[in-house]
């Protein structure tokens, strides 16, 4: 079945940077696309970063310039690089795959950004 577990989450000041990764198993990987969520406390999931299977991306405007969403194919892993991190920026991250029809997520990771 589908599984996609997430890490590299953790406590950071503002203006640091994380780099949070989700592996994939249970499908293939490479043709399908992949995409960070995050929610915050009281807050609505919402959508942080996506890519396609050819690698087009698209990111939200409030994390545009600052974080990077990238693939590895070859890895079953999907990254996504967050530099000049900000409070607002505290939330669960989760990663997120549409595949045969459902939607398949990760268990999530914290990500705290305070000094």
């Amino acid at each position: 079945q589908v599984q996609l577990m997430e890490s590299g989450g953790g406590l950071v000041q503002p203006g640091g940077s994380l780099r949070l990764s989700c592996a994939a198993s249970g499908y293939i990987f490479r043709i399908n696309p992949m995409g960070w969520y995050r929610q915050a406390p009281g807050k609505q999931r919402e959508m942080v970063a996506r890519i396609s299977s050819s690698g087009t991306t698209n990111y939200a405007d409030s994390v545009k310039g600052r974080f990077t969403i990238s693939r590895d194919n070859g890895k079953n892993t999907v990254y996504l690089e967050m530099y000049s991190l900000k409070p607002e920026d505290t939330a669960v991250y989760y990663c997120y795959t549409p595949y045969g029809g459902d939607d398949y997520w990760g268990q999530g990771t914290q990500v705290t950004v305070s000094s």
